[in-house]
């Protein structure tokens, strides 16, 4: 399952390290704590609609950019999780490295049942997949 909290904390990541900035000059300018910006960069928490606001305007970014750009990676990841196998589950989404043109190129984390295997300890194993 995708967390969209995970992929809006990787989008709001991308771009502050684009600008080459700190959490904490980020957290002060949005005035948000240090510790409540990582762990929305995370994905650990779900940001208010006025928390990503503050958020984005201290990125100097629009909230529909960051939005667009969460949709263009969501996509990315259920064509990418289709598209690997029909009986493949998503477990979780990798950090979304830069790819061709600027655009992000994700990883996709699937669980890959080994033949032979007991299915309980098949869920225990996964590898990573380059998304289509």
């Amino acid at each position: 399952m995708v967390l969209l909290r995970r992929l809006i904390g990787d989008v709001l990541r991308r771009h502050r390290l684009r600008q080459s900035r700190t959490l904490r000059d980020v957290s002060a300018a949005a005035q948000v704590s240090l510790g409540y910006l990582s762990e929305v960069e995370r994905g650990r928490k779900e940001a208010s609609s006025e928390l990503l606001a503050a958020i984005c305007a201290a990125l100097d970014v629009s909230l529909a950019d960051v939005l667009r750009e969460v949709s263009a990676d969501l996509v990315a990841l259920e064509r990418g999780a289709v598209a690997g196998s029909r009986s493949a589950a998503v477990v979780a989404a990798a950090p979304l490295p830069v790819g061709l043109a600027g655009r992000a190129m994700p990883d996709v984390r699937v669980a890959v049942p080994s033949a032979g295997v007991p299915a309980a300890v098949a869920r225990l194993s996964t590898r990573t997949v380059a998304a289509a």
